[in-house]
């Protein structure tokens, strides 16, 4: 099997699994997605799912190690046009712009 085979059999599998995962959310009864520490959940979890992709991409290495380089830099930009209520382009926008500027330097 060469790499590009096994690669599309993951993007298959990885298809097919999200698709159980929709059909599994669909078939669990209304009255147990009413209650209340349910609802939170559903609320919290794509946060914490959220903020953990961004510290991942941001700090992570691919060899287990944290790093802090220009993508740090560009999260904090962001979060302080975050902080200012900046619109959201404009929090990407800086992100990019110091990412970019402090890689380029």
């Amino acid at each position: 099997m060469t790499g590009g085979t096994g690669t599309w059999i993951a993007i298959g599998a990885t298809a097919l699994g999200c698709y159980g995962v929709k059909l599994l959310g669909l078939s669990v009864p209304a009255g147990l997605l009413e209650r209340p520490l349910v609802k939170r959940l559903a609320a919290l979890v794509p946060l914490a799912l959220l903020a953990a992709l961004t510290a991942l991409q941001t700090f992570g290495t691919g060899t287990l190690r944290l790093a802090v380089d220009a993508r740090a830099a560009g999260l904090a930009a962001a979060g302080f046009a975050l902080f200012l209520r900046a619109p959201f382009l404009v929090v990407v926008a800086a992100a990019v712009v110091v990412t970019a500027a402090l890689r380029a330097v």
